[in-house]
């Protein structure tokens, strides 16, 4: 039984990674060209959502957008997603994410995530190694413009500032884990 859900959870994880870089184009031109779109577009609605955001950006070490997607099936949660760090000169580098946590919950989620880095230090090292830590807690219907989130994540290991929007999903978690993201060596 456990190597059933275990391979189950293997699987979905390997979708979600896939099928969000997909359908991003077939060229890495057109890839980064969406992947910068999706930033832009996430951007402004964060800045609409929360004003007080773009100034944190502003003030920032540099800043990362994902578009993610996660399923939670009762004590196991993965994820996956692929976004662009961009630093406080504009310099910008795509990324993959993937990640797994433990605690209770169900569901399955559509989002788009933005990690503000305060220092420097943590940029480099996101960027460089990607590992981050966190605990987070969530209950969440939503369709589109349809529902309500209610959320909250907090980085263990870095000074960063989080902001999760979904975009659809119904989720209701508690867990701790850890994603990992890497350079996507293909874009960069």
């Amino acid at each position: 039984m456990q190597r059933s859900i275990t391979g189950m959870v293997g699987v979905l994880l390997a979708v979600a990674t896939l099928s969000g870089c997909a359908s991003l184009g077939d060229t890495g031109a057109e890839k980064r060209a969406a992947i910068l779109e999706m930033r832009d577009e996430t951007l402004a609605r964060l800045y609409d959502e929360e004003p007080g955001a773009k100034a944190r950006i502003d003030e920032a070490a540099g800043y990362g957008v994902f578009d993610s997607a996660s399923q939670n099936l009762i004590l196991l949660q993965t994820g996956g997603g692929y976004g662009v760090l961009t630093s406080a000169s504009g310099e910008t580098t795509f990324m993959k994410m993937g990640g797994a946590g433990v605690g209770f919950g169900i569901g399955l989620k559509d989002y788009r995530e933005v990690i503000i880095f305060r220092n420097q230090s943590d940029f480099e090292r996101f960027r460089d190694s990607g590992w981050e830590a966190s605990g987070q807690a969530e209950a969440t219907a939503q369709a589109g413009k349809k529902g309500g989130s209610a959320a909250g994540k907090q980085s263990i290991d870095m000074d960063v500032r989080t902001y999760q929007m979904m975009e659809s999903g119904v989720a209701l978690q508690a867990t701790v884990g850890a994603s990992k993201y890497w350079k996507w060596s293909d874009l960069n």
